[in-house]
């Protein structure tokens, strides 16, 4: 194992790369333990709060973000193992941001309800793009790409541009995970470029609906037929996967105890050296109370 790491990590300089990747799922995962334990009022590091204001974890996601990225540009020549200390930095502040980017993304708390499941998508999507990576691969690339000059570059440019155009087709019939898993694995854009859109994405309203153009009907019964049939299944298995990990997200926060109240009692017998108006005997100014 360690001379796996050493040729396949140290020797490959993925180092920086490795640190990141082990502290945004770290950071994440703790993350996560923290806001459920918070959630079900079990005595822990709890919120942060200023005043009456709550601060949430994604502020410090920006400021580790920044703190990590800037020192990774000074230290990234100076030595291997800052700059590697530097990416776990960043890692940690990724994985804060990125578990709060539903709340970036509606521009409101929807942490707990059923949006906030985006968050969870957005950081599966970075370890899966961040671990083959690690693995070696490279998006949007080709083995003839570092081939001779002339003939072998062109080919290389339209490949790579071919295979963005399938990219941004693949997005817009909402397969998000076959379009960013198919820019290390090309096939998988083919495929999904070729397939019927979902139902709800931006190329079935465009090219399907009765609002298009030139409606077409009998395709999007096909991809409501597909989405029923294949495509919900595997939306209750990703849903139970990151209800797991994260915890439900349709479920109303537990109410709060009912604050107790200790009552005041005031004596009715005047203080010494007052009288029965609340007067002090001496000043005749009323008794500080």
């Amino acid at each position: 194992m360690a001379d796996w790491f050493h040729e396949r990590i140290v020797e490959a300089h993925r180092l920086p790369l490795f640190c990141f990747f082990v502290a945004l799922i770290t950071a994440f995962v703790f993350t996560r333990v923290n806001v459920r334990l918070i959630r079900a009022r079990v005595r822990w590091l709890g919120n942060v709060s200023v005043g009456e204001m709550h601060i949430h974890h994604v502020v410090f996601g920006v400021v580790l973000t920044l703190l990590g990225g800037v020192a990774g540009l000074v230290l990234s020549g100076v030595s291997t193992g800052w700059y590697s200390f530097s990416s776990a930095v960043f890692g940690v502040g990724a994985a804060l941001v990125l578990d709060e980017f539903a709340l970036i993304l509606h521009l409101r708390d929807v942490y707990w309800q059923k949006e906030g499941r985006t968050s969870v998508d957005a950081v599966f999507v970075a370890i899966a793009a961040t671990g083959l990576l690690l693995l070696g691969l490279r998006p949007l690339t080709w083995s003839g790409a570092n081939g001779a000059a002339g003939g072998g570059s062109r080919t290389a440019l339209l490949f790579l541009v071919g295979n963005l155009v399938f990219a941004v087709i693949t997005l817009l019939k909402g397969k998000i995970w076959s379009g960013l898993l198919g820019l290390f694995v090309p096939p998988l854009l083919y495929v999904g470029a070729v397939r019927v859109a979902r139902p709800g994405s931006p190329w079935a309203r465009w090219r399907y609906s009765e609002r298009a153009r030139r409606p077409r009907p009998r395709l999007m019964a096909k991809a409501i037929h597909r989405e029923e049939r294949w495509r919900r299944p595997v939306i209750r298995a990703k849903i139970a996967v990151q209800e797991f990990v994260s915890g439900r997200h349709d479920l109303p926060a537990p109410a709060l105890p009912p604050r107790r109240h200790r009552r005041r009692v005031v004596s009715s017998r005047p203080r010494l050296g007052a009288d029965h108006t609340g007067r002090h005997w001496r000043s005749g100014r009323p008794r500080a109370r």
